[in-house]
């Protein structure tokens, strides 16, 4: 007799995997939750993951990879992760995510929108087949907060002091107002970060989390307000685009859309 089809939602301490478990609550009633713990995650998303925990009246199984992030930064050969070397999902997400779910028959679902053209990290193992409801079901941006709202989830409480993004603390998809938020919020974590930006084993160079810019000069206080007024003057240029978005969006009470976002599906959904 064949193992029946597992139902598997992965979260990942952000709004729209947070949204599509609310959402799919009542449509699946033997749907798993699970969440990957890097180890290196904000204070916010473990007490994010409590509210939804209450909401949805069951537990988050929580992973934890074998090996520590700082383990595979050793065997990497002291490379930070970036764009093009996504180690740190691999081995800290992604093979959790593959060995939690066995050999079983498994349906993930994804909280991709459908106002979002981006495929990014998810299993190719060919017992899971992954599914995108929100895609399905026309959803997008508005809806997601919508949702949220109204279930009393709410959105994350990092998203009062301006990150975007769920994940670990040095997230190299941040933007550099995100590392300056970071600075203020949580010094230690950000002196943490810097740390791990030093000489690798490799070839001796310095790789940081931003491409172009140490966390060292980020940090400088002139660079700090420079990064601060800069933002200050995008959010004024967009402010002034969302005039022509409706009345939906004053109705609303939010903005119809973000920023496109860069990631991995099971990082930073």
């Amino acid at each position: 007799m064949s193992k029946p089809v597992r139902h598997v939602l992965s979260l990942s301490g952000g709004k729209d995997s947070a949204a599509l478990a609310v959402y799919m609550r009542d449509r699946v009633s033997e749907m798993e939750y699970i969440f990957h713990d890097a180890g290196k995650e904000l204070p916010e998303t473990y007490e994010y993951l409590a509210r939804l925990e209450a909401y949805l009246g069951q537990k988050v199984h929580r992973t934890t990879p074998p090996n520590s992030f700082d383990h595979w930064y050793k065997v990497y050969g002291g490379v930070v992760p970036s764009n093009h070397r996504r180690w740190c999902t691999r081995m800290l997400k992604l093979k959790p995510f593959e060995d939690y779910v066995g050999d079983d028959e498994i349906v993930n679902y994804v909280g991709i929108r459908a106002d979002e053209d981006r495929v990014g990290y998810i299993s190719q193992k060919p017992n899971i087949k992954a599914v995108f409801p929100f895609r399905d079901d026309g959803l997008v941006y508005a809806d997601i907060v919508r949702i949220l709202k109204e279930s009393g989830v709410g959105l994350p409480d990092y998203t009062a002091w301006g990150r975007t993004r769920s994940g670990c603390f040095f997230c190299f998809y941040q933007q550099k107002i995100e590392w300056v938020r970071l600075k203020v919020r949580y010094p230690e974590l950000y002196e943490e970060a810097k740390g791990y930006e030093k000489p690798n084993k490799i070839n001796g160079n310095i790789f940081f989390w931003n491409d172009d810019e140490s966390l060292a000069d980020i940090e400088k206080p002139e660079r700090m307000a420079e990064i601060e007024a800069n933002w200050e003057k995008a959010q004024v240029r967009k402010r002034a685009s969302l005039k022509n978005k409706g009345l939906m969006s004053v109705l609303a009470g939010f903005e119809t859309d973000e920023e496109p976002r860069q990631g991995c599906n099971i990082c930073s959904l």
